[in-house]
């Protein structure tokens, strides 16, 4: 099957967004599918060596294909300059590609066209990485937006309460599948001992939605303390307020240099003992049931996770290598049954990867519902 893939590598150069692209093209090449990588959102660039947006893609495009062409995918890729200048592959060379492809998969936005070539792939699917935040955005947009989610054939969602009882984000008259980010999990074999450190790699705000949701900051505020309460160290790579958590006992990283390279996100994630993640706000107030696909990447590391349950606890198991906590004392309960028998915890974090984020298994099921009359 030919697909062409959309994401956001250039819009965001960062390695955990890399990833998440990085990893559907490479599960889906395995499945011995023909993949092609597009970027058309119409916007610029950002461009982390002037911490600006650009209207130069240089950097974007340079960076996409140093993520690609390690992997055998150099020649695989486009991206669409907000000014409908192409880059890497020409226009021509979409256009083919595009005239005998059997399905289109957008991820996170990834293309906010439907360009003529898309429109007659024969299969469509969008995929939402931001549940509630999207449907909460659909529920008050303007017509243009609503109509651009109505053309696809399937849509699918990091939410896996989006639409159900338990969760009171509404949907209209839109149909949300449930899958996960796929991992391809090879190229997440831990290549070194872990460190003594819980970590996670965050953004203390985002720029989107900012109209719709709450974001992290409003989470880890109740969970700010907690160093003072435990002899376990922390190390955030985050692009909030430093100063503010320093003295509160959290030690740091740049969050954009740690995030800077595929490479160098993986070994952040390597390099640690635990995750230990605080959801956005949104996420949690709605008990939308979104995952993270950090936390996969820490799982498929043999890294225990230790995160904030967003509802995600009513379909992923909890309690071993994967632990679950809704405040201060469940956290601290959670570091201390990972510090008591780290080895057992850390294989069943390998474990609850295999089992539930393979790509394999989340790719073939993901093309069979897209696909299906």
């Amino acid at each position: 099957m030919k697909i062409l893939f959309a994401g956001i590598i250039a819009r965001y150069p960062f390695g955990g967004v890399t990833w998440c692209s990085l990893m559907y093209l490479l599960g889906l090449r395995a499945l011995g599918h023909d993949v092609f990588y597009i970027e058309d959102t119409g916007e610029c660039v950002y461009d982390p060596i002037q911490n600006t947006r650009s209207l130069d893609p240089r950097y974007g495009t340079s960076y996409i294909h140093g993520a690609l062409e390690p992997f055998g995918l150099g020649e695989c890729w486009a991206f669409v300059n907000y000014d409908g200048s192409y880059h890497g592959r020409s226009a021509a060379d979409v256009r083919r590609f595009c005239a005998d492809a059997d399905l289109f998969l957008n991820l996170s936005g990834g293309s906010w066209f439907w360009r003529d070539e898309y429109a007659r792939i024969p299969r469509t699917a969008f995929i939402d990485s931001d549940p509630a935040f999207t449907q909460l955005a659909i529920a008050k947009a303007e017509p243009w937006y609503v109509d651009f989610f109505k053309r696809f054939d399937c849509l699918f969602t990091f939410g896996s309460n989006i639409g159900t009882a338990r969760s009171p984000v509404p949907v209209g008259d839109f149909v949300w599948r449930k899958t996960w980010q796929p991992v391809t999990l090879d190229q997440w074999q831990a290549r070194e001992p872990a460190g003594d450190r819980f970590t996670t790699v965050m953004t203390w705000q985002i720029e989107s939605f900012t109209d719709v949701g709450g974001n992290k900051d409003q989470e880890f505020v109740q969970y700010i303390d907690l160093p003072a309460r435990t002899r376990q160290p922390f190390e955030l790579a985050v692009n909030g307020p430093r100063a503010l958590l320093h003295a509160h006992g959290w030690s740091t990283a740049d969050a954009m240099q740690v995030s800077r390279t595929p490479s160098a996100y993986r070994d952040f994630i390597q390099r640690s003992k635990a995750e230990f993640g605080v959801a956005k706000h949104t996420y949690v107030s709605t008990r939308s049931g979104w995952f993270s696909d950090r936390t996969e990447c820490y799982l498929a590391s043999g890294r225990p996770a230790l995160v904030q349950d967003t509802g995600w606890t009513a379909h992923l198991p909890s309690g071993e290598g994967l632990l679950a906590f809704s405040s201060p004392d469940e956290a601290l309960a959670g570091i201390d049954a990972i510090n008591s028998d780290y080895p057992r915890h850390a294989r069943r974090a390998l474990e609850v990867a295999r089992e539930h984020f393979d790509s394999k298994r989340i790719l073939t099921r993901l093309v069979e519902d897209a696909c299906a009359r």
